[in-house]
């Protein structure tokens, strides 16, 4: 094999080439400016992803601390609400301690006792289940007996207990009497 030379188009002197291509014609005052550049750009990046780091771990802590105290204080609305059934029933014992006071009185404390109770449940999500006409739902309801009855058959016919719903979710289905077809 021959040695190649390398035709005379491809020979050029540093200079020659620094005219042609001055995109490659780097000087020793650019490189340092450049770099310098670059470094102060990465400085500012870093900063900025320690800045984004501190802000994340400052959120993270204070979602922590909201969920504690979601936590601690999560009944403390329901609670309020059923003060004033403790205080109403106090009073309820109150006077059913005084031999004057009538009869039909402490009924009607009683039954504003338990209305003043039922609007906090129902206030707070949870509705009773007094299913009486309604098709048997195994669902919502818990059959203690069958009863033929008049009618279509497996009707609830008679509720022993009532059930309670929180938000839609089953709490204590109603204890309920199912309908069979008379013979």
């Amino acid at each position: 094999m021959t040695e190649q030379s390398i035709p005379p188009a491809f020979e050029a002197t540093p200079e020659e080439n620094a005219q042609e291509y001055p995109q490659a014609k780097t000087g020793e005052a650019e490189q340092p400016e450049a770099a310098i550049d670059l470094v102060e750009k990465l400085a500012e990046r870093e900063q900025e992803i320690l800045r984004l780091h501190a802000d994340m771990e400052n959120l993270r802590k204070r979602a922590e601390r909201d969920i504690e105290s979601a936590r601690k204080f999560a009944l403390e609305r329901f609670v309020d609400g059923l003060l004033p059934v403790v205080d109403s029933l106090e009073m309820s014992i109150q006077a059913a301690e005084q031999s004057n006071t009538p009869l039909e009185k402490i009924r009607e404390g009683n039954q504003m006792t338990l209305n003043v109770f039922l609007q906090t449940l129902e206030k707070f999500g949870v509705h009773p289940v007094h299913p009486i006409g309604e098709r048997f739902n195994p669902e919502h309801h818990q059959a203690i007996s069958v009863q033929p009855h008049e009618g279509p058959a497996d009707h609830v016919v008679g509720v022993m207990q009532k059930g309670y719903l929180l938000k839609e979710r089953l709490v204590r289905p109603a204890l309920v009497v199912v309908s069979k077809p008379q013979e």
